[in-house]
């Protein structure tokens, strides 16, 4: 069957899936999509406002050609929808100069010649007066970097998909995903349908969905907290990067879109388990909040140290922290996206059409032989 006729499901419209209904759609396929909500919700790893995109990446270099993919991939949904999406605002990347994480930021920046400044402690004090760094500390300004806007990014990508022919079948939850002869199996309480390939993007479901994994994928409640400069000038002016700390506490901020705010995130280990993903505790207790109170007091004194808004949502890691792509062990025709392990949102452009190739074509070009559940052992 030609790669224009295939009849594709995507199982979890959210950050993945939408970007995947978009560029099969794009591609000529039959997309159906099911979400057991609806595009766009904040009930898992989307919600929040704002995300970083960053060029420049910390974690493994590998990840470069990746997130260049995903960068052109932004500019073209953006150019189809004409909806902003994505602010090129730069991001500072700022810790410990024998931290590892800021080598592999500075090699990965030599090795893919990307656009950055390297700061020192008086320009950095004079150009970003709202960050306070201690000795040692190292600054990086990844200029090609900003914030995207995940509710809105996924909405956008969904709706663009539908343009190009997909059918989404919002608040219909699968229930199980069987390979059949030629095909998957699709059930919900609705009833079952065939598909040629199914591609499954289920987020913090994703060991609902999938019990027998092979791999481990732990599911984390993350807690988001906004707060108010005092001197909003410093945060909102000519240059509004958002920023990452790497250590002592590893932990990200970002100025929020309306100008008034400024949304500050922590790392994986600074949060508690999710559990049931169907039961998310939504509300944060006072002792949550201790830890960025200690950052604003080292790093931030800027702002007020009483929140004014808090937000919870869930994010899937595996082991090595790197995300699950490929067909499920068995299951050819299942293409699996899963366990981004907080590093998903800015580069799910490419990742949608990662899995667009995956499904269509059985391979991708794009290098992603270090995600690949193929011959995967570990998680």
């Amino acid at each position: 069957m030609s790669a224009a006729r295939k009849r594709v499901a995507v199982i979890g419209v959210g950050t993945m899936g939408s970007q995947a209904a978009w560029r099969l759609a794009a591609r000529g396929a039959d997309v159906v999509g099911y979400d057991r909500y609806a595009p766009g919700h904040d009930r898992s790893a989307a919600g929040g406002e704002s995300r970083i995109f960053r060029s420049a990446h910390f974690e493994d270099s590998r990840y470069v050609p990746l997130l260049k993919h995903a960068d052109a991939l932004w500019e073209q949904l953006q150019q189809e929808t004409g909806r902003e999406l994505r602010r090129l605002t730069g991001c500072l990347l700022m810790g410990p100069t024998e931290h590892q994480q800021m080598a592999t930021v500075l090699e990965s920046i030599a090795e893919h010649d990307l656009d950055h400044e390297v700061l020192d402690a008086e320009t950095l004090a004079k150009r970003f007066p709202q960050y306070r760094i201690e000795d040692g500390d190292a600054a990086v300004l990844d200029r090609r970097a900003g914030f995207i806007r995940p509710e809105l990014t996924i909405q956008t990508a969904a709706r663009r998909a539908e343009q190009l022919g997909a059918v989404i079948h919002r608040y219909s939850t699968v229930r199980e995903i069987v390979p059949v002869a030629d095909g998957v199996e699709i059930r919900t309480d609705s009833g079952s349908e065939r598909f040629d390939t199914a591609v499954v993007t289920p987020g913090p479901w994703v060991n609902d969905l999938l019990p027998d994994l092979p791999w481990e994928v732990e599911v984390r409640r993350l807690v988001s907290a906004w707060y108010v400069p005092t001197a909003p000038d410093a945060w909102f002016g000519e240059e509004r990067p958002a920023f990452i700390r790497t250590a002592p506490t590893h932990c990200y901020g970002l100025p929020s879109p309306d100008g008034i705010s400024v949304k500050l995130g922590l790392s994986r280990a600074l949060h508690r388990l999710a559990g049931d993903p169907n039961q998310l505790d939504r509300t944060v207790r006072p002792d949550e909040l201790e830890i960025f109170s200690e950052l604003i007091g080292r790093y931030l004194p800027d702002l007020h140290p009483d929140p004014t808004r808090l937000s919870v949502y869930m994010e899937g890691y595996t082991e090595s922290s790197r995300p699950l792509v490929g067909p499920l062990p068995g299951a050819e025709d299942v293409i699996l996206l899963a366990g981004f392990s907080g590093h998903g949102f800015k580069l799910s452009p490419a990742f949608g059409d990662i899995a667009a190739d995956l499904a269509l074509d059985g391979a991708s070009p794009q290098p992603i032989d270090f995600l690949s559940t193929v011959g995967r052992t570990e998680a």
